[in-house]
């Protein structure tokens, strides 16, 4: 292992470190960088050990500039101001730029006030196993994701000399893929239980739109009321665009789906009348009574799950639900495809296990065969 000392000088103005090197190609003690502070030289002995065991001596001299000590928060904070001169210019879009955003601010929850040049690779590690158990390896990869564009930024910044995050592998998401879904009674008692809860005017309506529609929580929250025409034919139609895959699709509205939504406006009126509220003019249908845009409900969905007794339940398995539902009830892989708006027929391959109705038929052959006795 690399050697590296730090030497303590007493000033009157208040103690200095001195970091000191052995240079592995004569031998010699070097002087690398005097610090103010004893964190600051702790952290460069440590950056210039990794330097020189892994054979990257000729770094040495470049990292005796000014070496940047930010915290996660900060690299962060400065990684968005890039995000946002990219977005401007159209080289990001506005939905990725928002989910950046968001799982930044979930990140600074644990590394925050961390300095960057402090987070270990073990650090990392846990940090992605836990998301990966308490959520799923997806939303474990997306964190991880980010992670590595802030460690990233941060090797831009000098803020560290080697980049731990691309050290930890993404997981498997294969292997992982969710098949959760409700049955109708489920279905029904996780509705009674969202009757409620905080949010029982407009949780419903989002729940039947999952679950009658396929429409997943992007669609939902985006879903204005000039996609919907509640006249047309018997009950209406409805349509949703879903920025992911850039598909745009045009349902029946279901009559569960359409009674909620008809009680969530009623409501909206009703209560912008009491409260004196003017709306912004959005047409958004899931907003707040002046018009902004509701971006999370994550408290009403998880007290309505708790009242229904409904565990290891993502409102995108409301998706599942529309797919499985649909098979059951006699639908095809195609018929399901189309309806939820996979670009793939193998996205709706996961399913296949619940299509019954060729499968009756086989049974039905082979009952027959066994009573004739052949």
């Amino acid at each position: 292992m690399a050697t590296v000392h730090i030497q303590t000088r007493k000033r009157k103005s208040g103690n200095s470190y001195v970091v000191y090197f052995k240079d592995p190609a004569t031998s010699k003690l070097k002087y690398f960088k005097t610090f103010r502070k004893k964190r600051e030289a702790q952290q460069a002995a440590n950056d210039l050990r990794t330097l020189i065991d892994t054979g990257k001596t000729h770094e040495i001299r470049k990292n005796r500039s000014k070496l940047n000590f930010l915290t996660f928060e900060e690299v962060g904070r400065l990684l968005v101001k890039e995000w946002k001169r990219r977005l401007e210019e159209k080289d990001l879009k506005q939905k990725t730029f928002d989910e950046y955003c968001i799982r930044l601010r979930v990140l600074n929850r644990t590394f925050g006030k961390t300095l960057l040049c402090e987070i270990s690779l073990e650090g990392l590690e846990d940090y992605v196993s836990k998301i990966a158990s308490v959520h799923s390896n997806v939303t474990a990869n997306r964190s991880l994701s980010v992670i590595r564009k802030v460690f990233g930024h941060g090797l831009k910044l000098k803020t560290i000399v080697d980049d731990n995050s691309k050290k930890v592998g993404f997981l498997s998401e294969k292997d992982h893929i969710r098949n959760r879904f409700l049955l109708p009674k489920e279905l029904e008692t996780l509705i009674e239980a969202a009757k409620t809860v905080r949010g029982k005017h407009y949780l419903p309506a989002m729940i039947y739109l999952g679950a009658e529609h396929g429409a997943s929580k992007q669609e939902v929250l985006s879903l204005k009321w000039g996609d919907i025409s509640f006249n047309y034919g018997e009950l209406g139609l409805i349509n949703f665009f879903r920025t992911k895959n850039m598909k745009e699709r045009t349902d029946n509205l279901m009559p569960k789906t359409r009674e909620a939504l008809l009680t969530w406006r009623d409501h909206q009126v009703w209560a912008r009348h009491r409260k004196k509220v003017e709306d912004n003019g959005s047409d958004l249908v899931f907003c707040r009574l002046n018009g902004e845009a509701v971006k999370r409900f994550d408290s009403a969905w998880r007290t309505a799950l708790k009242v229904a007794g409904i565990n290891n339940f993502h409102f995108h398995d409301l998706r599942h639900t529309f797919c499985s539902n649909l098979l059951l009830s006699g639908g095809s892989l195609k018929d399901a495809k189309e309806m939820i708006g996979h670009s793939d027929i193998s996205m709706t391959d996961r399913y296949a296990h619940l299509t019954p109705e060729h499968m009756r038929a086989r049974q039905k052959e082979l009952a027959r065969h066994y009573a004739n006795g052949k």
